[in-house]
């Protein structure tokens, strides 16, 4: 092949190439357009996200929880639970505890049933957050515990609450990580959560997170059967999903997005592309979750 044939050769791959391109160009503003006028097709499961925040778009609380709710509608998200108010608080004092709990509690009555709300406490004010407790739970709609990084789960300040909690029949759910670059002063493991779940065999805990680490997270608590993984938060890394299922059984894993940190599509993910039976998908993306509510719902007259 002389060089007059390589440049008219080489010519013609480019025309073609262009050809492509603008054809492909064409053909992704049409699928564009089409996908405009109809919404987008997802699995057909009933998902509840147990793991969210009130950190989207708004100014107000019922604002914030509108447009996470709008946002949910697009992947097909029916009910979300939502804890901690805003600016987000470390070792929130018994103020911080009424302000944040406020605010998701105005979320909540804003949400048209779609949102339930967990208490954020802070074990170090035992006595403020055993009242926040009675205020939000026995005495509002609140149906669960959250607990992040003020005290480290094992300790024993935590006793009372969790007592308190299993009165209530509210599931606890506690923060757990762990972080190469060393944890927060306060903030839990998922090992630290296995000590407290086994002091308090009636409790009904949830691992948020499944301590990050999730190969450590499903081996630490693997002997609670009265603690639940939990996928949120963290890239959606193959097997994460089916090692919690074999371990611990589907009965044990639930989804939740830790919105609006990570998208809800990223950590669905998790669970969609999992190489575990459809019945666990649907165990793990509300069926565990409305289980786990079932018997404070009851108590409190409310409808799953």
């Amino acid at each position: 092949m002389n060089s007059s044939d390589c440049r008219v050769t080489r010519r013609a791959v480019l025309v073609r190439a262009a050809q492509a391109a603008v054809a492909a160009g064409v053909a992704s503003r049409c699928q564009l357009a089409a996908a405009e006028k109809s919404p987008a097709r997802f699995p057909d499961y009933e998902i509840w996200d147990m793991h969210g925040h009130l950190t989207s778009p708004g100014a107000t609380p019922k604002e914030k929880i509108t447009n996470l709710l709008r946002a949910a509608d697009r992947m097909g998200i029916e009910r979300v639970i939502v804890f901690m108010g805003y600016p987000w608080t470390y070792e929130p004092t018994p103020d911080d505890m009424r302000r944040e709990n406020d605010q998701v509690l105005e979320a909540v009555a804003g949400s048209g049933g779609r949102a339930y709300g967990f208490v954020y406490v802070n074990p170090r004010h035992t006595e403020a957050s055993l009242a926040e407790m009675d205020r939000c739970i026995e005495g509002g709609p609140m149906v669960g515990v959250k607990l992040w990084v003020a005290v480290r789960c094992f300790e024993e300040c935590l006793d009372p609450i969790v007592e308190r909690a299993t009165e209530l029949k509210a599931p606890v759910l506690q923060h757990t990580w762990y972080k190469i670059t060393g944890n927060l002063p306060g903030e839990s493991t998922a090992g630290d959560l296995a000590i407290l779940a086994a002091r308090h065999p009636k409790a009904t805990f949830i691992a948020a997170h499944t301590g990050g680490d999730w190969e450590l997270g499903i081996r630490a608590i693997r002997g609670l059967p009265n603690v639940t993984a939990e996928i949120c938060g963290g890239n959606p890394t193959a097997g994460f999903v089916e090692m919690a299922v074999r371990e611990l059984g589907a009965e044990r894993v639930m989804y939740g997005s830790d919105y609006s940190g990570r998208s809800f599509a990223s950590q669905l993910a998790k669970v969609y592309g999992a190489d575990i039976s459809e019945e666990a998908k649907r165990l793990i993306l509300a069926g565990n979750i409305k289980r786990m509510l079932a018997p404070i719902f009851k108590a409190k007259g409310m409808t799953l």
